[in-house]
């Protein structure tokens, strides 16, 4: 009886929602929505002439060797490292003259030593930064006059520069010392996290442009799935009791929606996946080990509205990109809750969120193409950096001052690379 109540609540939900479409399809001049006020000229603005960079030379063993053993490293969420060293070596910001740099990046990839099922070794991760920074530290004298102040670093990890994909030993590692000064570049953001350091710039996980354009299908296709969602609920492996993984939010939503017929969710992931997400209103972005995942990016790509359960996460370009707007926020205390909240949103909300959504702005900021283009993801990170110009006086040490611990963290961090 209970599953037919949901078809009922199903049907007269979506005949409502096409007649609203019919209503507003007079004005089909509007298919778009421009973002309204700072956010929107945020978004498109050009970092050209606003800053300068430095990239360091590096020998190869940093990247392109660590590269050459795994090439699954440049399709992998956590690409956008080796993609925005190759965007920075031809940009118009870099400058090869480091003395009248702005900002100063180092090309390490790690990301890129990957286990038999593609996860990054996390042991490994900040060996090979502090090698990395011991050696621009002693050739060039740049790091040495504000330990890092006025470098950026990508670190795409699960949780950032605490690299590590569990978050309890995420936290109880902390930040890499040695990147405390540093601006970090990376894909976790959550408030009040130890991983999460002020002033960091939270960016999307890579998802390959190329391969989301062949999945494109026709525009006016209809969204005939209310929700949608393919992804993991337990992960047994890891988490043989359940209730941590993703803080017990994908259980929930599984005990509570496997057998709603307004939700199609499965482990499965179907070779029309991306289709899929073309053809529902609302694509669930649950938390996993981590806040964030490319689901929230494929979401926005695809013009579904992103369900987002992930609480205090801090989303990619916040100040940029609307997520208010152009989302629907559920806390994970109210997963059970979530059918409830989403059949009662109005119809012109939904319609205003998919033409907020269908604005090539906000798709394109999204996204680390090949090669780059304009407000990309690229480019939205050199606006994020620029915004942070002039650096403060106070960045800059004294003769003979220093601030970092070079021997904290945990001994194994210690080990050369």
């Amino acid at each position: 009886m209970e599953i037919w109540k949901w078809v009922f609540v199903g049907v007269i939900w979506y005949a409502g929602l096409v007649l609203s479409i019919s209503d507003v399809e007079l004005d089909r001049g509007q298919r778009t929505e421009r973002i309204s006020g700072s956010a929107g000229d945020v978004l498109e603005d050009d970092p050209v002439g606003k800053l300068k960079v430095f990239v360091y030379e590096l020998p190869s063993k940093y990247n392109k060797k660590i590269l050459q053993k795994d090439s699954r490293c440049l399709t992998h969420m956590f690409a956008a490292e080796i993609f925005m060293h190759r965007f920075l070596l031809s940009s118009l910001v870099r400058t090869l003259n480091p003395n009248e740099a702005d900002w100063f990046y180092t090309p390490v990839y790690t990301t890129c030593d990957l286990t038999p099922t593609g996860l990054p070794l996390p042991f490994k991760s900040p060996r090979i930064m502090r090698s990395a920074i011991q050696l621009i530290s002693s050739i060039w004298p740049y790091w040495n006059r504000t330990e890092g102040a006025d470098h950026f670093f990508i670190v795409p990890h699960d949780f950032g520069a605490c690299f590590h994909y569990q978050e309890e030993t995420a936290i109880e590692r902390g930040i890499l010392p040695m990147l405390q000064r540093a601006t970090l570049v990376q894909t976790f953001g959550q408030r009040n996290h130890v991983c999460l350091k002020d002033g960091s710039i939270t960016i999307p996980p890579y998802a390959p442009p190329q391969k989301m354009q062949t999945h494109l299908i026709p525009e006016k296709t209809p969204r005939s799935i209310f929700v949608y969602f393919r992804g993991l609920f337990y992960d047994v492996g890891n988490d043989p009791e359940g209730g941590y993984y993703a803080r017990g939010a994908r259980a929930a939503v599984w005990e509570n929606f496997k057998n709603n017929p307004l939700f199609d969710i499965s482990t499965e992931h179907p070779t029309t996946y991306y289709e899929d997400m073309q053809r529902a209103v609302f694509c669930l972005c649950p938390l996993g080990w981590a806040p964030w995942s490319p689901r929230l990016v494929e979401a926005v790509i695809f013009g579904c509205i992103p369900v987002i359960i992930a609480d205090d996460i801090v989303l990619p370009f916040a100040d940029a990109i609307p997520w208010e707007e152009i989302g629907v926020f559920v806390d994970e205390k109210d997963v059970p809750n979530l059918d409830t909240m989403l059949t009662s949103i109005p119809p012109e909300v939904i319609l205003r969120k998919q033409r907020l959504l269908a604005n090539p702005s906000m798709k394109q900021a999204m996204l680390f193409p090949q090669p780059a283009q304009a407000r990309d993801a690229f480019h939205q990170v050199l606006n994020g950096l620029a915004r942070k110009l002039p650096h403060d006086r106070s960045v800059y040490l004294k003769s003979g001052e220093k601030i970092l611990n070079w021997t904290a963290g945990p001994v194994g961090d210690l080990k050369p690379w």
